[in-house]
């Protein structure tokens, strides 16, 4: 198993009710991260990009099923040989739309799903769509990693599941406004610190359901320290890291051998 990993952020303005024109800039934007030199290993997108935040209209705009998303990055990951972590998308099921995320390998199996389980009301999530009920931890070429989606930051205890689980990094997919950059970058390195893993973050730009969207993905190492990040503009971001920063920080600082679960209850 190895512990480099090459990785590109696929930072999209997202067209707001426009399946159709977010599935081409999609597509674009994933075949060009994927003919990179070097190629990634890895591929990332924001959250519901496929739709953006129409939450008005998301029960006729969400993918059936996701099955438009997955044949689409099914065929590509085949073509490149790149896993990608679909990041998310509004999902139609038979009791209505969820913000799910898919992540698959470079042979385009699905290894991993999940959807939103918090949702976030400022922007009126919980009138329009379902909340998930199952966490969100995989296996990436044997390696344990975890993905929530942008609001669920702010739980620090859905993190902590997940590195308790074993992930050694955290993927957040999101669509994270105006004017809280600070919290956004707050919160992520939070999550990496207390947790000692990677955090691997997506954002959007541009204009969405009445919000302005700053992009600034970013990637941040084990000891919280930012090692990529974008500028607010569409763009793809190429990074690559070492796992083995993960064991050589939970080594040097014991948070989780000095953790005393029976006191937090």
């Amino acid at each position: 198993m190895t512990t480099a990993l090459r990785i590109a952020l696929v930072q999209l303005n997202i067209v707001a009710g426009d399946p159709d024109a977010n599935f081409a800039k999609m597509i674009a934007g994933l075949e060009e991260a994927a003919t990179a030199n070097p190629k990634p290993d890895l591929i990332v997108l924001p959250e519901m990009w496929n739709t953006g935040y129409a939450l008005d209209r998301i029960q006729s705009l969400a993918d059936r099923n996701g099955e438009r998303t997955k044949a689409a990055i099914t065929a590509l990951c085949r073509k490149h040989g790149v896993s990608v972590h679909a990041g998310s998308i509004a999902r139609l099921n038979d009791t209505g739309v969820t913000n799910t995320t898919y992540i698959f390998d470079a042979q385009g199996n699905e290894i991993g799903q999940y959807s939103k389980i918090h949702l976030f009301q400022l922007m009126n999530e919980h009138l329009h769509l379902e909340a998930g009920e199952q966490t969100g931890r995989f296996e990436l070429g044997g390696v344990a990693a975890g993905t929530m989606i942008c609001y669920d930051i702010r739980f620090p205890e859905l993190a902590r599941k997940l590195a308790l689980e074993g992930a050694k990094i955290l993927f957040v997919p999101a669509e994270w406004p105006h004017p809280r950059l600070h919290h956004w970058r707050t919160l992520l390195q939070a999550r990496a610190i207390e947790n000692q893993m990677y955090v691997v973050s997506c954002n959007t730009v541009g204009e969405s359901g009445g919000a302005s969207f700053f992009g600034h993905s970013m990637v941040i190492d084990p000891w919280g320290e930012v090692i990529a990040e974008a500028e607010e503009k569409e763009t793809i971001v190429h990074v690559g890291i070492d796992l083995g920063l993960v064991d050589e920080v939970r080594g040097r600082i014991p948070v989780f051998a000095d953790r005393r679960p029976t006191l937090y209850k």
